[in-house]
């Protein structure tokens, strides 16, 4: 049968504007505040779902911060203070089954099994045996060897390590922590004291009506996570090989200035860069030295770094991953908007060869439905020979293209003999968006939305990807000579 065509109120429309990008700040939405410019850190710790380490003095906010998020985040959460914590604290109480022969642990509400996201407060005092025992819950998410299925998170804090800062600042007791225990975290951040902070934020906090209450954003960090979390593992079997240049370069550099970085602080660094390129959805120079300066475990074990000797390392990397046609691919691929991606390869593509490798790098990393819709838009133009895109880049779109290309715009929806006819709930969602087109947009609606019901492609909001689509081809019609 032909779709059901149904009213529906019109959506707001995806974003196209070509002005800078601000970061979006989720951190004072929960009542946190002093963290502005490290939030990104912050946020790339929870996509990549490593480890995460706060440094600062007393008073800074590192403790409330985490459990506002396990707040936000609606998460399952511990919260154990390592200086006093006993192991029976996180595991239960040993109980021998005569029976079996073996020992399972009599639970209590403090009990580390169903958490799905754990605290350590004052990991820096921890005694020796528990800081051991809690090695492998850090690294590995288990417990006496025993999987914790529901932990995501792993969070610590600490004070800066006696005789760190002296004066009356020095916190005894606050021990460096050892660093094959400090290796295993993914980003180190240091909250800010009142000296660092600015007017607005001061205020904020100095406010009482804070106090107590339970983080609530209305959902928006959890949404804004969920998407951010499945770019990030789609990306992660094809990782940019400009972030690859940049951590390898890196490391290099840093090494040659004679601080080490282990093999295993590389694979870290490159994946809290991708989360944070996926948050910040374009290639900025800021984020990377931001999540660089994050990634150093020297301040945890004691160790003050030269910030000059980092920034230096930065600089060289950034130079050498950053050549002309990277840091365009980068720009490309980073870039959110089909339209956008297409007036980028338009307007500032160096070569042919740098738009082969950035439509392969999109084909194969981008989801499903925008590398479709991408494909769609640009291979009548590319076919023809007016874009920037070398035979083996073309080859590329027209195998998902020709597809989407052959629909002729009438979809019947089957349905075994004898039951009663209904409409799919995607069929419906479309039907509803396309009955506010007509002419030539309305045609090519209808091919790559109905090649998506067929095919079986999932499309969140298909109203918002057909007016990108939409932007795209207005975009090429007017750029590009027929």
């Amino acid at each position: 049968m032909n779709a059901l065509i149904i009213d529906e109120p019109s959506q707001a429309k995806a974003g196209t504007d070509d002005g800078p990008r601000k970061l979006r700040k989720f951190l004072p939405a929960l009542g946190v505040y002093g963290f502005d410019e490290l939030e990104i850190a912050i946020l790339a710790a929870l996509v990549t779902e490593d480890p995460l380490l706060l440094v600062g003095r007393s008073g800074t906010g590192k403790t409330y911060l985490l459990n506002s998020l396990s707040e936000a985040l609606s998460l399952e959460h511990r919260h154990y203070n390592a200086s006093l914590i006993s192991f029976d604290d996180l595991v239960g109480f040993p109980f021998p089954e005569q029976e079996a022969g073996t020992v399972r642990f009599l639970e209590t509400p403090a009990t580390v099994w169903p958490a799905q996201s754990v605290l350590i407060d004052e990991i820096s005092r921890c005694k020796p045996e528990h800081q051991n025992r809690l090695f492998a819950l850090v690294h590995e998410r288990k417990i006496q060897g025993i999987a914790l299925s529901n932990l995501r998170f792993r969070w610590a804090a600490m004070n800066p390590p006696s005789g760190d800062q002296g004066g009356d600042d020095d916190y005894l007791g606050s021990e460096p922590l050892d660093p094959a225990l400090a290796d295993r975290f993914s980003l180190f951040v240091e909250a800010a004291d009142w000296e660092q902070l600015s007017e607005q934020e001061r205020r904020a906090i100095a406010t009482p009506a804070g106090e107590g209450r339970i983080a609530d954003d209305g959902g928006a960090l959890a949404v804004a996570l969920t998407r951010w979390r499945r770019t990030f593992e789609e990306q992660l079997v094809c990782c940019p090989p400009y972030l690859l240049d940049y951590v390898t370069a890196v490391t290099n550099n840093l090494v040659v200035a004679g601080i080490r970085i282990s093999p295993r602080r590389t694979r870290l660094l490159a994946r809290s860069l991708l989360a944070a390129s996926i948050i910040a959805a374009e290639c900025r120079e800021d984020v990377y030295i931001t999540i660089l300066r994050c990634s150093l475990p020297h301040r945890a074990w004691g160790q003050q770094l030269s910030a000059e000797l980092v920034q230096a390392a930065h600089r060289a990397a950034w130079d050498t991953a950053n050549s002309t046609q990277a840091a365009w691919v980068h720009a490309f691929l980073a870039e959110p908007s089909i339209a956008r991606k297409v007036e980028i390869l338009l307007t500032r593509c160096p070569s042919s060869d740098a738009g082969t490798q950035a439509v392969a790098q999109l084909l194969a990393t981008e989801r499903t439905e925008r590398a479709a819709a991408f494909a769609y838009v640009t291979y009548p133009a590319a076919s023809a020979g007016r874009l920037p895109i070398g035979a083996e880049g073309v080859n590329d779109l027209a195998r998902i293209a020709a597809p989407i290309l052959e629909v002729d715009g009438h979809l019947e929806w089957g349905q075994p003999p004898g039951t009663k006819t209904s409409h799919p709930p995607k069929l419906t969602k479309v039907a509803l968006h396309l009955q506010k087109l007509s002419g030539a947009r309305l045609s090519r609606a209808r091919q790559f939305l109905y090649h998506c019901l067929v095919e079986q492609i999932p499309i969140e909001r298909p109203e918002q990807l057909e007016e990108d689509i939409h932007a795209a081809v207005e975009l090429i019609r007017s750029r590009v000579q027929p």
